[in-house]
């Protein structure tokens, strides 16, 4: 069955999403949005590093997005700049460290759409292995810190004082979604890693009755973008990993038809 490539395509973009919705549903709660596409654009850097040190690229990418994590919170205590100014100068500082050492290095022949964009459609049995592996280990650890994790989302002054210690949490979520780049850098690319984290949490949340739920529900929508966007490339000819993107958002705007009617008719009745 993996021997077709839109299988596997389906197979591995499944895979990234299952994991992404409920890493999604803490960025969502958290406002974390900027910080994921601090992640991504510094995996371009990761791909340049590993290029150059001719090194594993999904290795160097989650090197180099823990390390832009880990630097973040350096930052926050040392340079006394408010955390979106941070998160503004490790975003495009790393994106363009990469860019130009990618100019650089003449002698590798890079596709920079692939990159950019994703090429889910190349993905091979051993890209799938990797994503599940990774999948199940980011699912493992973040069943493990949920109740921490959470706690810390809503109240971290209070978490800290049940001795949940919510800065490691944080710091095991940062790590969590180092490794979510790092895997889904293949699927949709590096400029469009943080929708699918984002766009399937924040349809879910329209629709969710509690967090739990709600990540159950982000995992599905997002692998239902995955489905219509691969089947929508296939049918229109359009890029795979725009077309995942453009299909989550679909979803999200079918999903407030109902809320609004819904809406509409309890204010009807009163």
């Amino acid at each position: 069955m993996l021997d077709d490539f839109f299988v596997r395509a389906i197979v591995a973009g499944a895979g990234v999403a299952l994991v992404a919705g409920p890493l999604g549903c803490f960025i969502v709660w958290r406002r974390l949005a900027y910080f994921g596409d601090t992640l991504s654009h510094a995996a371009l850097l990761g791909v340049a590093i590993a290029f150059l040190l001719e090194i594993d690229v999904t290795l160097a990418v989650f090197a180099v997005s823990m390390t832009v994590a880990l630097s973040l919170l350096w930052l926050q205590r040392r340079a006394g700049l408010s955390a979106d100014a941070l998160l503004g100068l490790l975003s495009h500082s790393a994106l363009a460290l990469g860019l130009v050492a990618l100019a650089f290095m003449t002698w590798v022949r890079i596709d920079l759409m692939g990159l950019l964009f994703g090429d889910i459609l190349a993905v091979s049995k051993a890209d799938i292995a990797a994503i599940y592996a990774g999948g199940a280990f980011v699912l493992a650890v973040l069943a493990w810190v949920w109740k921490p994790l959470f706690a810390a989302t809503v109240n971290p002054e209070l978490a800290a004082a049940e001795g949940m210690r919510p800065e490691r949490a944080n710091v095991v979520f940062m790590l969590l979604l180092a490794i979510v780049v790092a895997i889904a850098m293949k699927i949709v690319g590096v400029l469009l890693i943080t929708a699918l984290l984002i766009i399937p949490a924040a349809t879910a949340r329209r629709f969710a009755a509690g967090p739990e739920q709600m990540a159950l529900l982000a995992a599905l929508f997002g692998v239902a973008a995955v489905v219509g966007g691969l089947f929508a490339s296939l049918e229109w000819d359009t890029p795979s990993g725009p077309s995942i993107v453009v299909t989550a958002l679909a979803i999200f705007v079918l999903g407030l038809i109902p809320v609004r009617a819904r809406a509409k008719r309890e204010e009807g009745r009163t």
